[in-house]
Protein backbone atom coordinates (compact mmCIF):
# COMPACT_ATOMS: atom_id res chain seq x y z
CA UNK A 1 0.00 0.00 0.00
CA UNK A 2 1.49 3.47 -0.69
CA UNK A 3 2.01 5.90 2.21
CA UNK A 4 -0.53 8.40 3.26
CA UNK A 5 0.42 11.89 2.88
CA UNK A 6 1.56 11.89 -1.10
CA UNK A 7 2.32 15.07 -2.44
CA UNK A 8 -0.41 16.38 -4.95
CA UNK A 9 -2.79 14.19 -3.35
CA UNK A 10 -6.36 14.65 -2.43
CA UNK A 11 -8.17 15.67 0.68
CA UNK A 12 -10.06 13.16 2.39
CA UNK A 13 -11.97 13.13 5.50
CA UNK A 14 -12.80 9.79 7.05
CA UNK A 15 -14.76 7.64 10.10
CA UNK A 16 -13.31 4.15 10.52
CA UNK A 17 -15.93 2.25 12.88
CA UNK A 18 -14.73 -0.99 14.32
CA UNK A 19 -17.49 -4.40 14.86
CA UNK A 20 -18.97 -4.45 18.13
CA UNK A 21 -18.44 -7.19 20.61
CA UNK A 22 -20.55 -10.08 21.37
CA UNK A 23 -22.78 -10.29 24.65
CA UNK A 24 -22.61 -13.03 27.53
CA UNK A 25 -25.21 -15.20 27.42
CA UNK A 26 -27.94 -15.08 30.57
CA UNK A 27 -27.66 -15.97 33.96
CA UNK A 28 -25.69 -12.34 34.24
CA UNK A 29 -24.91 -11.72 30.70
CA UNK A 30 -22.48 -9.19 30.25
CA UNK A 31 -22.64 -6.68 27.28
CA UNK A 32 -21.04 -6.01 24.25
CA UNK A 33 -18.50 -2.80 23.80
CA UNK A 34 -18.72 -0.84 21.34
CA UNK A 35 -16.06 -1.02 18.44
CA UNK A 36 -13.26 1.53 17.96
CA UNK A 37 -14.63 5.20 16.73
CA UNK A 38 -12.02 7.35 14.39
CA UNK A 39 -12.32 10.04 12.57
CA UNK A 40 -9.76 12.72 10.69
CA UNK A 41 -8.45 13.84 7.65
CA UNK A 42 -5.71 13.26 5.52
CA UNK A 43 -4.20 13.84 2.33
CA UNK A 44 -3.97 10.34 -0.01
CA UNK A 45 -3.15 9.39 -3.20
CA UNK A 46 -2.92 5.85 -4.15
CA UNK A 47 -4.14 2.27 -3.49
CA UNK A 48 -5.02 1.69 0.53
CA UNK A 49 -6.55 -1.23 2.47
CA UNK A 50 -10.21 -1.41 3.35
CA UNK A 51 -11.29 -3.54 5.63
CA UNK A 52 -15.24 -3.56 7.74
CA UNK A 53 -15.03 -5.39 10.78
CA UNK A 54 -17.59 -7.90 11.51
CA UNK A 55 -19.18 -8.02 14.65
CA UNK A 56 -18.38 -10.28 17.55
CA UNK A 57 -21.05 -13.68 17.68
CA UNK A 58 -22.80 -13.79 20.88
CA UNK A 59 -22.51 -16.66 23.39
CA UNK A 60 -25.80 -18.84 22.96
CA UNK A 61 -26.03 -21.97 24.25
CA UNK A 62 -28.26 -22.10 27.21
CA UNK A 63 -26.97 -25.49 28.95
CA UNK A 64 -23.62 -22.99 29.98
CA UNK A 65 -22.87 -19.66 31.00
CA UNK A 66 -20.45 -17.95 28.52
CA UNK A 67 -18.64 -15.14 27.69
CA UNK A 68 -19.35 -13.28 23.83
CA UNK A 69 -16.48 -12.56 21.19
CA UNK A 70 -14.68 -9.44 20.75
CA UNK A 71 -15.42 -7.66 17.31
CA UNK A 72 -13.00 -7.02 14.41
CA UNK A 73 -10.75 -4.29 13.31
CA UNK A 74 -11.46 -1.73 10.73
CA UNK A 75 -9.09 -0.29 8.41
CA UNK A 76 -9.04 2.40 6.38
CA UNK A 77 -5.59 4.82 6.53
CA UNK A 78 -5.97 4.43 10.49
CA UNK A 79 -6.65 1.29 12.33
CA UNK A 80 -9.95 1.54 14.50
CA UNK A 81 -10.21 -1.69 17.28
CA UNK A 82 -12.95 -4.31 17.60
CA UNK A 83 -15.33 -3.83 20.22
CA UNK A 84 -14.61 -5.96 23.80
CA UNK A 85 -16.33 -9.07 24.81
CA UNK A 86 -19.42 -9.58 27.26
CA UNK A 87 -17.66 -11.40 30.02
CA UNK A 88 -19.53 -13.94 32.23
CA UNK A 89 -17.74 -14.43 35.62
CA UNK A 90 -14.55 -12.46 35.03
CA UNK A 91 -13.69 -8.88 33.71
CA UNK A 92 -15.22 -7.58 30.51
CA UNK A 93 -12.86 -7.81 27.22
CA UNK A 94 -10.79 -4.92 26.08
CA UNK A 95 -11.38 -3.02 22.78
CA UNK A 96 -11.96 -0.39 20.96
CA UNK A 97 -14.89 0.33 23.76
CA UNK A 98 -14.73 -2.19 26.47
CA UNK A 99 -17.35 -5.01 27.22
CA UNK A 100 -19.37 -5.28 30.34
CA UNK A 101 -18.53 -7.22 33.31
CA UNK A 102 -20.90 -9.96 34.33
CA UNK A 103 -21.00 -12.41 37.23
CA UNK A 104 -21.20 -13.51 40.62
CA UNK A 105 -20.18 -10.31 42.71
CA UNK A 106 -18.52 -6.74 40.96
CA UNK A 107 -16.82 -7.55 38.21
CA UNK A 108 -14.93 -5.02 36.40
CA UNK A 109 -15.90 -4.04 32.63
CA UNK A 110 -13.02 -3.80 30.07
CA UNK A 111 -11.18 -1.21 29.10
CA UNK A 112 -11.65 0.95 25.97
CA UNK A 113 -8.73 2.73 23.64
CA UNK A 114 -8.02 6.00 24.79
CA UNK A 115 -9.33 7.98 21.56
CA UNK A 116 -11.75 4.95 20.56
CA UNK A 117 -13.86 4.42 22.85
CA UNK A 118 -14.78 3.77 26.82
CA UNK A 119 -14.94 1.40 29.72
CA UNK A 120 -17.93 -1.11 29.98
CA UNK A 121 -20.20 -1.30 33.39
CA UNK A 122 -19.46 -3.34 36.50
CA UNK A 123 -21.78 -6.23 37.38
CA UNK A 124 -23.47 -6.42 40.60
CA UNK A 125 -25.22 -9.39 42.76
CA UNK A 126 -28.84 -8.45 42.75
CA UNK A 127 -30.45 -8.55 46.18
CA UNK A 128 -28.99 -12.04 46.95
CA UNK A 129 -31.37 -13.87 44.25
CA UNK A 130 -29.73 -12.83 41.17
CA UNK A 131 -26.26 -11.10 39.49
CA UNK A 132 -26.87 -8.32 36.97
CA UNK A 133 -24.49 -7.35 34.45
CA UNK A 134 -22.42 -3.97 33.55
CA UNK A 135 -23.11 -1.88 30.32
CA UNK A 136 -21.02 -2.08 27.00
CA UNK A 137 -19.07 0.89 26.67
CA UNK A 138 -19.61 3.26 23.80
CA UNK A 139 -17.52 5.85 21.69
CA UNK A 140 -18.71 8.67 23.97
CA UNK A 141 -19.35 7.91 27.30
CA UNK A 142 -18.76 4.53 29.84
CA UNK A 143 -21.05 1.66 30.17
CA UNK A 144 -23.22 1.90 33.46
CA UNK A 145 -22.42 0.00 36.09
CA UNK A 146 -25.12 -2.46 37.41
CA UNK A 147 -26.54 -1.75 40.71
CA UNK A 148 -27.98 -4.28 43.17
CA UNK A 149 -31.53 -4.08 41.42
CA UNK A 150 -30.64 -2.74 37.79
CA UNK A 151 -28.60 -3.93 34.76
CA UNK A 152 -26.28 -1.77 33.16
CA UNK A 153 -27.42 0.54 30.21
CA UNK A 154 -25.15 0.66 27.08
CA UNK A 155 -22.83 3.71 27.03
CA UNK A 156 -23.94 6.22 24.19
CA UNK A 157 -21.74 6.33 20.86
CA UNK A 158 -20.80 9.56 19.80
CA UNK A 159 -22.26 11.60 16.82
CA UNK A 160 -20.38 11.94 13.21
CA UNK A 161 -20.91 14.85 10.70
CA UNK A 162 -19.40 13.04 7.98
CA UNK A 163 -22.75 12.01 6.71
CA UNK A 164 -26.14 13.63 7.04
CA UNK A 165 -29.34 11.64 8.75
CA UNK A 166 -31.27 11.74 5.38
CA UNK A 167 -28.22 9.82 3.67
CA UNK A 168 -27.71 7.58 6.56
CA UNK A 169 -30.95 6.51 6.78
CA UNK A 170 -31.13 5.88 2.86
CA UNK A 171 -27.71 4.05 3.27
CA UNK A 172 -28.99 2.21 6.48
CA UNK A 173 -25.76 3.37 8.59
CA UNK A 174 -25.58 4.35 11.94
CA UNK A 175 -28.43 5.61 14.03
CA UNK A 176 -30.32 8.38 13.34
CA UNK A 177 -31.60 10.79 16.33
CA UNK A 178 -33.08 13.94 15.17
CA UNK A 179 -30.78 15.66 12.47
CA UNK A 180 -27.72 13.49 14.58
CA UNK A 181 -26.12 10.24 13.63
CA UNK A 182 -24.79 8.21 15.99
CA UNK A 183 -22.18 5.62 15.88
CA UNK A 184 -20.63 3.17 18.38
CA UNK A 185 -23.05 2.85 21.32
CA UNK A 186 -22.12 -0.19 23.83
CA UNK A 187 -24.71 -3.24 24.81
CA UNK A 188 -27.03 -3.20 27.44
CA UNK A 189 -26.03 -5.70 30.44
CA UNK A 190 -28.05 -9.05 31.24
CA UNK A 191 -30.56 -8.79 33.44
CA UNK A 192 -32.39 -10.94 35.90
CA UNK A 193 -35.88 -10.87 36.64
CA UNK A 194 -35.76 -12.38 40.30
CA UNK A 195 -33.42 -9.28 40.99
CA UNK A 196 -36.57 -7.53 40.00
CA UNK A 197 -34.60 -6.33 36.27
CA UNK A 198 -36.47 -7.13 33.55
CA UNK A 199 -34.77 -4.84 30.41
CA UNK A 200 -32.07 -2.65 29.87
CA UNK A 201 -31.36 0.08 26.90
CA UNK A 202 -28.51 0.07 24.74
CA UNK A 203 -26.48 2.96 23.91
CA UNK A 204 -27.50 5.35 20.57
CA UNK A 205 -25.11 4.44 17.88
CA UNK A 206 -26.77 0.42 17.44
CA UNK A 207 -26.03 -0.81 20.96
CA UNK A 208 -27.94 -3.67 21.75
CA UNK A 209 -30.83 -3.71 24.62
CA UNK A 210 -31.37 -6.86 26.81
CA UNK A 211 -34.60 -7.93 27.72
CA UNK A 212 -35.73 -9.88 30.84
CA UNK A 213 -37.30 -12.92 31.22
CA UNK A 214 -35.94 -15.58 29.72
CA UNK A 215 -35.42 -13.35 26.58
CA UNK A 216 -32.55 -12.98 24.53
CA UNK A 217 -30.12 -9.94 24.13
CA UNK A 218 -30.61 -7.54 20.99
CA UNK A 219 -27.67 -7.94 18.41
CA UNK A 220 -26.09 -4.64 17.76
CA UNK A 221 -27.28 -2.81 14.98
CA UNK A 222 -25.03 -3.64 11.64
CA UNK A 223 -23.30 -0.94 10.55
CA UNK A 224 -22.96 1.35 13.50
CA UNK A 225 -20.28 -0.77 15.15
CA UNK A 226 -22.91 -1.49 18.56
CA UNK A 227 -22.11 -3.89 20.80
CA UNK A 228 -24.62 -6.82 21.76
CA UNK A 229 -26.94 -6.76 24.44
CA UNK A 230 -26.18 -9.22 27.26
CA UNK A 231 -28.59 -12.17 27.93
CA UNK A 232 -31.35 -11.85 30.88
CA UNK A 233 -32.64 -14.80 33.22
CA UNK A 234 -35.25 -16.01 35.42
CA UNK A 235 -35.55 -19.97 34.81
CA UNK A 236 -32.85 -20.24 31.40
CA UNK A 237 -30.32 -18.64 30.08
CA UNK A 238 -31.37 -16.08 27.15
CA UNK A 239 -28.54 -15.61 24.71
CA UNK A 240 -25.73 -12.93 24.55
CA UNK A 241 -26.91 -10.64 21.30
CA UNK A 242 -24.20 -10.33 18.11
CA UNK A 243 -22.28 -7.44 18.20
CA UNK A 244 -23.49 -5.18 15.20
CA UNK A 245 -20.74 -4.55 12.16
CA UNK A 246 -18.65 -1.52 11.43
CA UNK A 247 -18.45 0.59 8.63
CA UNK A 248 -16.33 2.80 6.61
CA UNK A 249 -16.79 6.25 5.00
CA UNK A 250 -15.20 8.40 3.91
CA UNK A 251 -15.72 11.67 1.06
CA UNK A 252 -13.38 13.18 -1.33
CA UNK A 253 -13.95 15.92 -4.04
CA UNK A 254 -16.99 15.20 -6.23
CA UNK A 255 -14.27 15.25 -9.37
CA UNK A 256 -12.15 12.56 -7.69
CA UNK A 257 -12.02 9.16 -8.70
CA UNK A 258 -12.53 6.40 -5.84
CA UNK A 259 -11.33 2.89 -7.20
CA UNK A 260 -12.87 -0.23 -5.41
CA UNK A 261 -11.28 -4.06 -6.13
CA UNK A 262 -14.10 -6.48 -6.16
CA UNK A 263 -15.40 -8.01 -3.31
CA UNK A 264 -16.34 -4.69 -1.47
CA UNK A 265 -19.94 -3.63 -0.96
CA UNK A 266 -20.46 0.63 -1.43
CA UNK A 267 -22.71 3.21 -2.44
CA UNK A 268 -21.49 7.10 -2.64
CA UNK A 269 -23.75 9.85 -3.37
CA UNK A 270 -22.36 13.58 -3.83
CA UNK A 271 -23.43 15.98 -1.00
CA UNK A 272 -22.54 19.53 -1.95
CA UNK A 273 -18.90 19.68 -3.28
CA UNK A 274 -17.80 16.47 -1.95
CA UNK A 275 -18.67 12.33 -2.85
CA UNK A 276 -19.95 10.83 0.04
CA UNK A 277 -18.06 7.09 -0.03
CA UNK A 278 -20.09 4.17 2.19
CA UNK A 279 -18.45 0.80 2.81
CA UNK A 280 -20.54 -2.11 4.47
CA UNK A 281 -18.75 -5.21 3.82
CA UNK A 282 -15.23 -6.10 2.58
CA UNK A 283 -13.43 -9.34 1.15
CA UNK A 284 -10.10 -9.74 2.64
CA UNK A 285 -7.32 -8.09 1.24
CA UNK A 286 -9.93 -5.32 -0.09
CA UNK A 287 -8.19 -1.89 -1.34
CA UNK A 288 -9.60 1.54 -2.71
CA UNK A 289 -7.59 3.38 -5.10
CA UNK A 290 -7.94 7.44 -5.04
CA UNK A 291 -7.08 9.43 -7.71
Amino acid sequence: MRAPFSAGGLPVSYLVIAGGGGAANGNRGGAGGAGGFLSGTQTLSGAYTVTVGAGGAGFNNSAANGAGASGSDSVFVVTSTGGGFGSEDTVGGAGGSGGGGGGEGSLAGGSGVSGQGNDGGTSSDGSGVGSLAGGGGGAGAVGANATSSVAGAGGAGSISTIISSTLATSASVGEVSGTDVYFAGGGAGGGDVRAGDTSRTGGLGGGGDSNGGNLDGDAGVANTGGGGGGGSFISVRGDGGNGGSGVVIFTLPAQAIATFSAGVTHTSAVVGANRVHIVTETDPGSTVTIG
